[in-house]
């Protein structure tokens, strides 16, 4: 047997010795299990401190009715009073604009009032109140994945010191733009995260959810939000069907006065020329009577397109079919306290693990750079 039959094969500089790795993971089990107990530790501070979040959520179609089949018998009865029902929809409104509508300022403004209740407070306070107050953040979380927000806010925070904060008052008149304070824009901008709407335009249903840190807040400020959304919903679809309401009451409001004076005219006129045949009077008798069919017409008309201006109104009002009530949440949403600390603990192994490959590797750059160039 020759020498070189003797000579284990040599190992390619493109393959992984796995057997050193092994050895390699070995020698430093004991940085990677202090690793893996930091983060463990670490990831069990997180999941305590994490606050718990309620989830209430409504699901809800918005439907009008379109067509005089959907009006019954009440058609053909307001044929035969000579009204003629306009049977086209009222105004459409895409289910892809309802989240603009949750979203929007104004909404959200009106949304802030609503009063909730928590635990931790002996009377209901307003969503506002409550996020805008002062509140002791978690000393952990501030100092450590808040740190760089913290650090960041402070020339924002100086310059309002100096400056001042500006009063929290809304204008009431549209016409004024509204401005918000930096309060107010930090609790609009969390509602925004914590009510959402998703429609879904093939289906055509609405899934409304809230998140609160209390179950009935959740629920309470769930179903503020739900009562809005219909409410304005309904006025969009309605407004242009009022304005003509409107219009055609106002117009027959003052037909209705211009009959009454027609009407005395003519009936004291007559009382006072029972006996009379002269020419001059039957001319005066014709002109007023002329003026009363004339206004008793208009009157007559304006009273058939006031009820079909009622009628259209109530056609074009949508109702809402809802599928799952608002109720008060039972279980958390989050956090979830197991998930927390299992990716915790893998991130404690991913790091130890580098930090274990990373020193070997370093300690043979070092090796390398430490040794005599070869001319």
């Amino acid at each position: 047997m020759s020498p070189d039959q003797n000579t284990p094969p040599a190992i390619p500089d493109d393959e992984i010795d796995l057997l050193a790795l092994a050895k390699t993971f070995w020698a430093g089990r004991r940085i990677l299990f202090k690793t893996i107990l930091a983060f463990g530790v670490l990831g069990f501070i997180v999941a305590i401190t994490t606050p718990k979040e309620f989830v209430a959520t409504t699901v809800m179609v918005p439907s009008g009715t379109s067509g005089s089949s959907n009006l019954g018998g009440l058609g053909g009865l307001a044929a035969m009073a000579g009204i003629n029902i306009n049977t086209s929809s009222g105004a459409e409104l895409s289910p892809v604009i309802y989240p603009k509508i949750v979203t929007s300022l104004p909404f959200q403004l009106e949304l802030m009032k609503t009063p909730l209740t928590f635990s931790d407070k002996n009377d209901p306070v307003t969503f506002y109140d409550y996020y805008s107050a002062e509140k002791k953040s978690n000393p952990f979380v501030k100092y450590t994945i808040g740190l760089p927000g913290l650090i960041l806010s402070l020339p924002g925070q100086l310059v309002k010191a100096i400056r001042g904060e500006k009063k929290e008052n809304i204008s009431s008149d549209k016409t004024i733009p509204i401005e918000l304070t930096e309060k107010q824009k930090a609790v609009q901008l969390l509602l925004s995260k914590l009510v959402t709407l998703e429609a879904n335009a093939k289906e055509g249903f609405l899934t409304l959810s809230v998140t609160m840190p209390e179950a009935k807040a959740a629920a309470q400020l769930g179903q503020r939000a739900q009562a809005m959304l219909q409410l304005y919903i309904t006025e969009f679809k309605i407004k242009k069907a009022q304005a003509q309401l409107l219009f055609i009451q106002q117009r027959y409001d003052e037909t209705s006065k211009k009959l009454e004076i027609s009407q005395e005219r003519l009936a004291s006129f007559s009382d006072r020329n029972k006996n009379v045949s002269t020419a001059t009077a039957k001319i005066e008798y014709d002109k007023l009577n002329r003026d009363y069919n004339l206004v008793y017409g208009v009157y007559s008309e304006l009273a058939k397109q006031l009820e079909q201006a009622k009628i259209q109104v109530k056609q074009d009002t949508p109702v809402f079919t809802i599928i799952e009530p608002i109720s008060v949440p039972t279980t958390k949403s989050k956090p979830n306290r197991p998930m927390i600390l299992l990716i915790w603990l893998f991130l404690g192994g991913v790091v130890g693990t580098g930090f274990i490959f990373g020193k070997e590797y370093w300690a043979s750059v070092k090796e390398k750079w430490n040794s005599p160039v070869t001319q």
